[in-house]
């Protein structure tokens, strides 16, 4: 496998936007020190601090008393030159040192907080409350989660330098999956921070469509991305952070004490239901109820105290003493790299090199001596390409949209883009398409593709992120698949083709790429590769993500099934809560908590996770709107109204301006919907001033109806009616009767944007949500009905199923609806659509009965 090392430059190619210069992520220290005042510094050399630069990739500690020192002020005045360049991206406020305003509060790092991004030693007399073990996103989420909530925790990472790593694709978001995002950070959760600090491309999918299914998503520069999150899980200035601590070590094995039905010493209590009503309430009092320490103690055959580790530093074997771990092992649990037909350990290759992380194997034997049940997944991730040698001309362009819209919703409140965004330092992205040639050689080279365990070798891959082999057999009468090209960065030529994994050695990997409009030319800087690995039926799972039969030991993220940094994220930060919790209350001696648990009628999270634990998963799971029965409720939009006071409530969320944006929120939101509601015309004014066919109807000139009049609530709720349509006239209507008064009277401001999306989706779909409940309700009733033996899954009947779902009940043939229920990847829109289909089969045949019962 070959590597070519593409050098930064300060100017992508591909767009002809001017960027400013910016400095490599190995000069970060070196800038921050250059954004010191020099009477700090001047301060700091008659001490024995010590200041850490970068150079070289190499980190080299000085000694600030030395000489030394100098040299360190002379290469600071050469930097400050380069100073004004990052005026976009970084602003003054008050005091001194280095500012990170691109999360959304405002971090200053002193001088001996630098000092603190050094690892402390492992202390063999420490003990910790939860160890989160693995630093992506589930880790990252589980981690910080835990803090927040008062626990002593420790995330354990085998590199600290690839913590926040994006592996496969630069973006955070899309459909669904922005939904997740939203709703994490709603929970106080670090990636839609993270994201809007490091994002350089905006759009919002499905925005021709209703706000339900709309879903915001970011490319990311993969550097900052990086160097953002790390920050925040290392620097501890961050609400909560204090308690938590990153030790470089590689998990080996867990400390067990074992014996069958062996009492927890972190219970969760049993809820004491205050929602009994029956329906989706009642379901998330039994998921809480189901976690309780009394539910699954004849499950129970062990509990956590901690784990066995290597430290890196020393290479030695450490015991780490805890009540709780959160194993968040990714593809690393015995995970195996393939290109063609190599085959070799590891978890993922780290970025633009050809070293391998090593996999977690004795991890696997412990739960594998405990009877979990696991399988085989994969997952590939594409080569990537110079984008020096791409013809962007030919390929069409996708711009960012603008203004861009964050995934914080503190930056939502307070009216404000992602900082990159803000200033117009953004990049474009731009489509290619395959062609019958491409699909040619992709068929002609598949005897060159891996061998896989799973799925008698045909490997057990994302059916919704597929591998571009997988599409073009899947998809035999299409003519060419969509591949986005997608810059990793603005300091970066490299470019990550979207759609277009394939694990085909690396010369052909460069043929198919070639087949391609404006690729023709195209050089490979980095072959795709597929990782298999192990994951853990979630079904062993109670909905606070705890294993049954080992207590205190939590799951999240792919080790789970599911696919995508969002959906690890999203169980991260449930785990880590919950361990946090629990592990936290039993230190303290407090009384056990309740379970934190998300119903599917409050969020996406909810779905995911009642998915995986009631359901299971054969193969990754990946989280879609269709999933959710609630969906027209549960929009990315009233995240924050939906989860931010709950997560309160558990200790979830500490920041006090997270609460008081949410207040502010919730006011306008009442405040512009009931000036909506008594704001009133005559519906023949509506139609005139809108239009006839926008805000009258047949029925505006019938008799009569002159003297009839509608609020601008029941306009708006009408189809194809805008808000902004509505306040236009609203507006004009307050003009025309303040006209000739004093101009104090002002005019009629619109609602802010910061509310607009909830504001309209409120009124809009308030019809449609009291239909939803009904629809659900009555599918609940029908749990018990029986489905014909002779009933045909085909397109031609149920038309709105996807192929996955027809594949599937043809698979399973369910008797009942509630065994078509517990199938994992039918939605709950096809459930409903199947049981009114069933219904008129029923009504028909007996219809016929009657008939031929005539004619004797």
């Amino acid at each position: 496998m070959s590597l070519r090392h593409i050098p930064p430059t300060t100017q992508q190619p591909h767009n002809p936007q001017p960027q400013p210069p910016t400095l490599s992520p190995h000069c970060a220290s070196l800038f921050a020190l250059a954004l010191f005042d020099l009477e700090k510094l001047s301060s700091l050399s008659s001490s024995s601090s010590t200041i850490i630069i970068a150079a070289n990739e190499t980190t080299m500690m000085m000694n600030s008393g030395s000489l030394t020192f100098a040299i360190i002020i002379t290469t600071i005045i050469s930097i400050m030159q380069f100073a004004s360049a990052f005026a976009p991206s970084i602003r003054s406020t008050r005091g001194r040192g280095i500012i990170f305003p691109t999360l959304t509060r405002t971090y200053t790092i002193a001088a001996t907080e630098q000092r603190e991004v050094v690892l402390k030693a492992h202390d063999p007399s420490k003990s910790y409350d939860v160890i989160v073990i693995g630093g992506g996103h589930a880790g990252s989420e589980a981690a910080t989660a835990s803090a927040r909530t008062g626990a002593r925790t420790l995330l354990l990472t085998q590199k600290v330098s690839t913590l926040g790593e994006l592996s496969c694709n630069p973006s955070i978001g899309g459909i669904g999956k922005g939904h997740l995002v939203r709703e994490i950070d709603a929970l106080n959760g670090v990636m839609g921070d993270v994201a809007d600090a490091s994002g350089i491309h905006f759009r919002m999918l499905n925005r021709r469509k209703g706000p339900a299914v709309r879903g915001p998503r970011a490319q990311m520069d993969r550097d900052l991305y990086k160097d953002n999150m790390q920050h925040l899980l290392l620097n501890g200035d961050w609400m909560g952070m204090e308690n938590l601590e990153v030790l470089e070590a590689s998990a080996e094995d867990l400390l067990l004490d074992e014996g069958e039905g062996i009492e927890t010493l972190t219970p969760f209590s049993e809820p004491v239901s205050a929602r009994s009503n029956g329906g989706e309430a009642s379901r998330l009092e039994r998921a809480k109820a189901s976690s309780s320490a009394k539910a699954n103690a004849n499950d129970r055959r062990a509990r956590i105290r901690g784990v066995v580790a290597i430290d890196t530093a020393t290479n030695e074997r450490i015991e780490i003493k805890s009540s709780t771990v959160v194993l968040t092992t990714g593809t690393f649990l015995r995970g195996v790299l393939m290109i063609g037909h190599d085959r070799y350990s590891g978890g993922r290759h780290l970025r633009d090199s050809e070293e391998v992380e090593p996999p977690s194997v004795g991890l696997a034997l412990t739960l594998e001596r405990f009877g979990f049940p696991l399988g085989r997944l994969k997952t590939g991730t594409p080569a990537r390409l110079d984008g020096r040698t791409i013809d962007w001309d030919a390929c069409n362009i996708q711009p960012s949209e603008r203004p861009a819209l964050p995934f914080s919703h503190l930056r939502q409140s307070r009216g404000e883009e992602p900082p990159l965004a803000a200033v117009g330092n953004l990049i474009d992205c731009y489509q290619t398409a395959t062609n019958e040639l491409t699909h040619k050689m992709v068929m002609d080279y598949a005897h060159l593709l891996p061998r896989y365990d799973g799925m008698e070798g045909k490997g057990n891959g994302p059916r919704y992120c597929p591998s571009i082999y997988k599409k073009v057999e899947r998809f035999a009468e299409r003519k060419s698949h969509n591949s986005f090209l997608e810059p990793e960065g603005l300091n970066s030529n490299i470019v990550y083709p979207n759609g277009m994994s394939g694990p085909y050695p690396e010369e052909i990997q460069q043929k198919i790429f070639r087949s391609m409009k404006g690729l023709e030319k195209v050089e490979i800087i980095r072959p795709g590769y597929d990782v298999e690995y192990d994951f853990v039926n979630p079904q062993v799972l109670t909905h606070t993500l705890e294993t049954k039969s080992i207590s205190g030991l939590y799951l999240a993220g792919q080790i789970c099934g599911t696919t995508g940094y969002e959906e690890a994220g999203a169980q991260g930060i449930i785990a880590g809560a919950n361990a946090g919790r629990t592990a936290g209350a039993a230190y303290r001696g407090d009384i056990a908590p309740v379970p934190f648990v998300l119903g599917r009628d409050e969020a996406y999270i909810g779905v995911l996770i009642d998915d995986l634990v009631t359901k299971g998963t054969s193969e990754p799971y990946r989280m879609f709107t269709s999933r959710a029965e609630y969906r027209i409720s549960l929009r990315a939009d009233n995240a924050d109204l939906r989860l931010t006071r709950k997560g309160a409530e558990h200790g979830l969320v500490t920041d006090p301006e997270r609460l008081a944006a949410l207040d502010m929120r919730e006011t306008l939101i009442t405040d512009n919907v009931e000036r909506l509601r008594n704001f009133k015309l005559f519906v023949t004014d509506w139609a005139k001033r809108g239009g006839n066919d926008l805000m009258g109807g047949a029925a505006v000139d019938r008799p009569g109806r002159e003297g009839h009049k509608k609020s601008a609530e029941e306009i708006l709720g009408m189809p194809n009616v805008s808000l902004k349509d509505v306040e236009k006239i609203m507006a004009d209507v307050f003009e025309e009767e303040n006209e000739g008064t004093s101009s104090e009277s002002g005019s009629l401001d619109p609602t802010p944007l910061s509310v607009y999306d909830t504001v309209e989706a409120s009124v809009k779909y308030k019809s449609y949500v009291l239909r939803q409940e009904k629809d659900i309700e009555s599918w609940r009733k029908a749990q018990g009905a029986k489905i014909p033996p002779n009933i045909i899954y085909d397109h031609a009947a149920m038309p709105t199923f996807s192929k996955e779902e027809i594949e599937k009940l043809n698979r399973f043939k369910p008797s009942t609806f509630a065994e078509a229920s517990q199938i994992s990847g039918l939605t709950p829109q096809s459930l409903v659509y199947l049981y009114h289909h069933v219904m008129k089969l029923n009504k028909d045949s007996r219809q016929k009965a009657r008939e031929a019962e005539a004619a004797r």
